[in-house]
């Protein structure tokens, strides 16, 4: 059973129950099914809402910013990022249930447990547990022969998440291009990768034919391997290997951000019109305040309204086709959040890649892959919607982290490096953009790597 399905499910059943203390440490909670149906049917969940909601905004207040918390010998400073309004419960009378995410300044997130005692006008936080921490459970509910619930935690929840390597990863990647037949004059632009602060690359291959050499796109910054071919180039390929040594992205300073760049419009990321309506709409439903709110009520918009399906123009990361189609790739719906995000005044900004396959130590990778980051906090927050998408278990993982699996070829969009394409500014550089004779043509372009087999 899908897992929201199951917790929706269970808290129908808490709605109808009522919780009560046990002395089994591992029956910390559980509910008297029996005495539900005097529940107080004056109070509603949209209540139950304002009551956390209330409860939270008070805390961070006392908190001077934050809401504090302790965890086992831990003290956790936390900003609030949203409120599972599908889980809200009333569990019976004078007694309730939310669920909440909450974010360290570094990222990660914890989805915490909280029981309110109270009326419908004043509600106090009783008991609190933490969940999860990055979609990780710490304990599930169970239910006992006599139809009361109880929680048993999770001893070994597995680190290894669908697709995901946590900590570092290191490997060869390898980029090659095999040129068509070349009957005219041709030009070619290769992204080539650049170190930084999560990845430390070293090109340990370099193969080409013909003229050439490294150019720069002068907004963004990124490496491009510009070459001038010739029809004696005709099938022969290209080849960049790099020696990855990757980390796993979490929220990070940058040094005077460009924020007009990153919240202007371009052709294929237009800012405000219906852009804006969506985004208030969907910021003002949630109740969203802070930009980390906004930022995960988008992020939440875009997962549930836009559909992984390769049809259509998919790939151009036009967030118009995305808004008009609700379907695409990773391109689609980044491009989407990032309109969104920018009509909302929140920094967003666009990056591509490839995601390094987790399961297996070598072989092929399945082309480009993009994912994005937004400014709120005085930090850069990763995200990766499309993967979020598809396995909705790493949902609260990829707000706020990109695995170290992963290797950044370029960032931004409409790059202008000199030379520029006759074809006008790039799209966005992940495969190699050849002219010949001043005409786009595709060109035939493979990922492999191999993984260093002592990382851990």
């Amino acid at each position: 059973m899908d897992v929201r399905n199951f917790a929706t499910s269970l808290l129908v059943i808490f709605a109808v129950t009522l919780f009560s203390c046990t002395t089994d440490e591992n029956k910390k909670e559980s509910v008297d099914s029996g005495k539900a149906m005097n529940q107080d049917e004056k109070v509603t969940i949209y209540d139950v809402e304002q009551g956390i909601r209330e409860n939270i905004e008070r805390m961070t207040t006392e908190g001077d910013g934050y809401f504090n918390f302790n965890k086992d010998t831990t003290d956790l400073s936390l900003k609030l990022v949203r409120v599972h309004t599908e889980y809200l419960s009333v569990l019976g009378p004078n007694k309730f249930f939310a669920c909440v995410d909450l974010a360290t300044e570094s990222g990660d997130v914890y989805d915490v447990d909280f029981f309110m005692d109270g009326t419908k006008e004043d509600m106090e936080v009783t008991r609190t547990d933490v969940h999860k921490l990055n979609g990780k459970p710490f304990y599930t509910w169970k239910q006992a022969k006599d139809k009361t619930w109880f929680t048993v935690p999770v001893k070994a929840a597995s680190n290894d998440l669908l697709g995901v390597v946590e900590g570092t990863d290191e490997f060869i990647f390898t980029y090659k291009v095999d040129l068509p037949v070349i009957d005219k004059p041709s030009n070619i632009w290769i992204p080539i990768a650049q170190s930084d602060e999560y990845q430390a690359l070293e090109i340990t291959r370099l193969e080409s034919p013909g003229s050439h050499r490294v150019i720069e796109d002068p907004d963004y910054g990124n490496s491009i391997y510009f070459l001038e071919l010739a029809p004696e180039h005709s099938e022969k390929s290209i080849v960049i290997e790099y020696k990855v040594e990757r980390k796993e992205k979490s929220p990070y300073e940058e040094a005077e951000p460009d924020f007009d760049q990153h919240l202007g419009s371009t052709p294929y990321l237009p800012v405000g019109d219906r852009f804006a309506t969506i985004a208030n709409d969907v910021i003002a439903n949630k109740q969203a305040k802070s930009e980390l709110e906004k930022a995960r009520a988008l992020y939440d918009y875009v997962i549930d309204e836009v559909r992984y399906a390769k049809q259509g123009i998919y790939g151009t990361g036009d967030a118009n086709y995305a808004c008009d189609s609700k379907s695409g790739n990773c391109t689609e719906f980044h491009s989407l959040f990032i309109s969104l995000a920018r009509s909302a005044n929140i920094p967003s900004r666009f990056a591509v890649g490839a995601a390094i396959p987790s399961e297996r130590d070598e072989g092929g990778v399945d082309g480009y892959h993009c994912w994005a980051e937004f400014y709120a906090e005085g930090k850069w927050w990763p995200v990766d919607i499309s993967e979020a998408n598809k396995y909705s278990a790493l949902a609260t993982y990829y707000f706020g982290h990109h695995p170290a699996n992963r290797i950044e070829f370029t960032r931004g969009r409409e790059l202008s490096p000199d030379p520029l394409p006759q074809s006008g500014p790039i799209n966005f550089l992940a495969y190699p953009v050849m002219e010949v004779n001043g005409e786009p043509t595709t060109v035939k372009t493979t990922f492999t790597f191999k993984r260093n087999k002592t990382n851990s």
